[in-house]
């Protein structure tokens, strides 16, 4: 005899909408009685953080100490351009030009062994549509988050990306240079990413589809650009690797969710920490005694 078996319901679906009405109302007149400041950062909260969240970081939310890092790193990213497009004239500034690749910040494979390189490649750019994209993505996600999260938390992903960028391409694309902030800029999309999805119940439906697609539409052209200028394109000079931002992405997805899900909690307890870091440093170790013994650069 067949058995029907019911799935179990919501027993008080419409006490809990209207719960949800009144919380989003109560939300809507608190933010009409709060100056600029307070507006932006009710913005904030409701863009980076899950509901539960948020009334936590409004009563610490305030703007000291600045977001220091993402704002210094990128007027360092944009003054390292100008001065190689300005006072180091290129033929082109859509392109790459030869001044880029004698600069002693950029990653290239003969000359691997200046250890800085591996880090300072993102501070040198392939052209204004390289640079634009860059910047444009990592301040509209970094300040929020670094007004989330402070400008350690953030300072370490952006940077993990950098590095697990290089040293992924130097891996899995040995032969091609690097230049741009994108395994940083991808590290930071990761992160938001995999907690835009794991929180997504949490944040409000249609923020969270916007987000979602944006983060999806961009991170596909961007790659996809790579892809072109990496394979495709018939620039003359050293070809530059598309393997930064894949793995700056994943960085970001392991590392970065840690830090940006870890708001209001105790980072050092929190197993899922342990298991990234750990991860992280095989990967590193792993990566330098590639370089030092099997490169075929």
């Amino acid at each position: 005899m067949e058995e029907v078996i019911e799935m179990e319901k919501d027993p008080f679906p419409v006490e809990r909408e209207e719960g949800r009405g009144r919380r989003e109302d109560e939300e809507a007149d608190e933010v009409d009685g709060l100056g600029c400041c307070g507006k932006f950062q009710t913005s904030v909260s409701r863009w980076m953080l899950p509901e539960e969240l948020r009334d936590t970081y409004m009563e610490r939310a305030n703007c000291c100490p600045p977001p220091i890092f993402i704002i210094t790193i990128s007027i360092a990213e944009l003054a390292v351009f100008i001065y190689y497009a300005v006072w180091k004239p290129q033929k082109q500034w859509v392109t790459l030009g030869d001044g880029i690749w004698h600069s002693p910040l950029t990653y290239r494979p003969d000359i691997r062994q200046q250890a800085w390189r591996f880090i300072s490649y993102m501070f040198v750019h392939a052209g204004v549509q390289h640079i634009m994209g860059n910047l444009l993505m990592q301040l509209l996600l970094g300040i929020p988050l670094e007004l989330v999260h402070k400008g350690f938390e953030v300072g370490m992903v952006y940077l993990s990306g950098v590095l697990a960028g290089s040293l992924a391409s130097s891996i899995f694309d040995p032969l091609s240079a690097l230049v741009g902030a994108s395994g940083g800029v991808y590290a930071l999309i990761g992160g938001y990413f995999m907690n835009a999805i794991v929180n997504y119940r949490e944040m409000i439906p249609l923020l969270g589809i916007f987000r979602i697609v944006m983060i999806l539409l961009i991170v596909g052209t961007d790659v996809a650009f790579a892809l072109y200028r990496r394979f495709l394109s018939d620039d003359v000079g050293m070809k530059v690797s598309f393997v930064a931002h894949i793995a700056g992405g994943v960085a970001g997805m392991t590392i970065g969710y840690v830090f940006f899900s870890c708001y209001d909690k105790k980072l050092l307890k929190d197993p899922r920490f342990w298991l990234c870091i750990v991860g992280y440093i095989v990967f590193l170790v792993f990566a330098i005694l590639f370089n030092i013994f099997l490169s075929p650069a």
